[in-house]
């Protein structure tokens, strides 16, 4: 499995300065947050999600998701990492031989 650089770098902050930081109260307060529905959502703030080098789209479009989710639940907890409660998802993904995807989302969660 490949992990970009700030992932790694994420991981790398998280273990020296302990598990607080990943609580899901963390660094969601540094975000303006606003109600969509029934989820509270960043109101500005998004994240990326990448992939590159596989075999189908599919399989590209699931490691984006996978990269978005691990990265947003090491900056603010598991209880934003959930794409499918994300809003504002926009996907570009481009491939023949292999396949890459880049992804955009606010991260969201529930009441």
């Amino acid at each position: 499995m490949r992990f970009p650089v700030a992932t790694i770098l994420m991981g790398m902050i998280l273990t020296a300065t302990g598990p607080a930081l990943a609580q899901d109260t963390g660094l969601s307060g540094l975000h303006a947050k606003v109600r969509v529905g029934s989820k509270l959502c960043f109101a500005d703030h998004s994240h990326s999600g990448f992939s590159s080098g596989e075999r189908s789209r599919k399989a590209a479009e699931i490691v984006a998701i996978r990269n978005w989710q691990d990265f947003t639940a090491a900056e603010y907890g598991g209880a934003w990492a959930s794409f499918n409660m994300a809003v504002g998802k926009s996907m570009n993904c481009s491939g023949g031989g292999s396949w890459g995807c880049s992804l955009e989302a606010r991260p969201c969660r529930g009441r």
